[in-house]
C-alpha cells in the first residue's frame, strides 16, 4: 500500500495541467480520501463505546496533534462546546508548539516527544481520560509520545492516522486508520489525508455525544444558546419535541434558564426545578427522563 509521502505518477505533470483538470483532479482526491472510511466503521463504533463509558462518570476529552493534523484535532474539539454543550473544563488540547501553533506553522516542535510527555503529566492525565490522537503519518513523535504517556497513565487511548502498521496505531488501545495512500500534491497531507481525518473526527466525536444522550431525537438538545439565531433554533426544538405552541416553547426556554432539555420538559407540564431535579436523576439523558414520566 502507498503511503502519504509517495508520488502518485498520474499527477507528476499536474502543474502543466488545465486549471479545470487539475481542480477537478483535487476534488476526486477528497472524495477518494472519504470513501476509504466505511471499512473503519466498527474500528469507529467501538472506539466510541469504550470512550462513552469512560467519560460517562466526567472524565476529559483529550486532543493531541502536530501541524494540520493538530488543528483538525483541536477545531473538532472546540466545536463540542457550542454544539452539544460539551463543558470546557472537560475538553483538552495538546497541540506541539502550544497555541501558537494553531495560527502560525511551528513543525519543529512535532519532534518533541519530551514536550509531550510533560504535557500529560503537567494536566494529570489519567484513568477518568479519553485521549485522541492524530498523525498522518502515524509516527510523529509528538503525538506518539502523547498516546504513550497517556495510555501508561491509564487513560483510553484513540488513535488516527492515514498510513498502515505505524507506531501511533499499535501504540494506542483504538487504531483507526484512514488509508489515503498517495496525495495528489506529493506529501501534501493537508489533502486527501486531512479530509480523512477530519470525517474520521466528525464522526467519532458527534457519536461520542449521541452515546452520552447529547442529542434527541436527531437534535441537538444540550447546544448552547448563544446568540438570536440558535434561541429561536431552541424554540424550535421544544415545539418540534412537544408539539407546543411557539409561545409556550418560549415561556418554557426561558423558564428553564436556556436549557432545551428542562424546557422540554417544562413545555410538557413540569415545573423548572422538578424538570431540573429529573433530568439530574436520569444523568442529563432526556429520553430517559421523559420515559419515566407517567403515560
Amino acid at each position: 500500500m502507498t503511503s502519504t509521502e509517495s508520488q502518485d505518477p498520474r499527477y507528476i505533470d499536474i502543474d502543466r495541467w488545465s486549471t479545470h483538470d487539475a481542480v477537478r483532479a483535487l476534488i476526486d482526491g477528497q472524495i477518494a480520501a472519504a470513501k476509504s472510511l466505511p471499512t473503519q466503521a466498527d474500528a469507529i463504533a467501538n472506539a466510541v463505546e469504550a470512550a462513552a463509558l469512560r467519560l460517562k462518570p466526567g472524565g476529559r476529552l483529550v486532543y493531541a496533534g502536530a501541524g494540520t493534523s493538530g488543528r483538525l484535532a483541536v477545531q473538532d474539539g472546540v466545536e463540542l462546546g457550542p454544539t452539544f454543550g460539551w463543558p470546557a473544563g472537560r475538553l483538552l488540547t495538546l497541540m506541539a508548539g502550544g497555541v501558537a501553533a494553531l495560527s502560525t506553522s511551528a513543525e519543529g516542535a512535532e519532534d518533541d516527544a519530551e514536550a509531550a510527555r510533560a504535557a500529560v503529566a503537567a494536566n494529570a492525565i489519567g484513568a477518568g481520560d479519553v485521549v485522541i490522537g492524530v498523525a498522518a503519518s502515524g509516527r510523529t513523535p509528538y503525538t506518539l509520545a502523547v498516546i504513550e504517556a497517556a495510555r501508561s497513565a491509564g487513560a483510553l487511548t484513540i488513535a488516527i492516522a492515514n498510513n498502515i502498521d505505524t507506531p501511533l496505531l499499535t501504540a494506542a488501545e483504538h487504531a483507526i486508520l484512514a488509508a489515503t495512500g498517495c496525495e495528489v500534491i506529493a506529501g501534501s497531507t493537508r489533502m486527501q489525508a486531512g479530509t480523512a481525518q477530519k470525517v474520521v473526527l466528525n464522526t467519532l466525536s458527534t457519536a461520542i455525544m449521541l452515546k452520552l444522550g447529547r442529542v434527541y431525537r436527531g437534535l441537538m438538545v444540550d447546544m448552547v444558546i448563544s446568540n438570536d439565531k440558535l434561541l429561536a433554533r431552541a424554540h424550535g426544538i421544544v415545539q418540534q419535541l412537544t408539539g407546543c405552541n411557539h409561545d409556550t416553547a418560549v415561556e418554557a426556554v426561558a423558564a428553564g434558564g436556556r436549557d432545551i432539555k428542562a424546557a422540554v420538559l417544562i413545555a410538557m407540564g413540569l415545573p423548572p426545578e422538578g424538570a431540573h431535579r429529573l433530568l439530574g436523576e436520569h444523568g442529563g439523558m432526556l429520553r430517559s427522563a421523559i420515559e419515566s414520566l407517567p403515560q
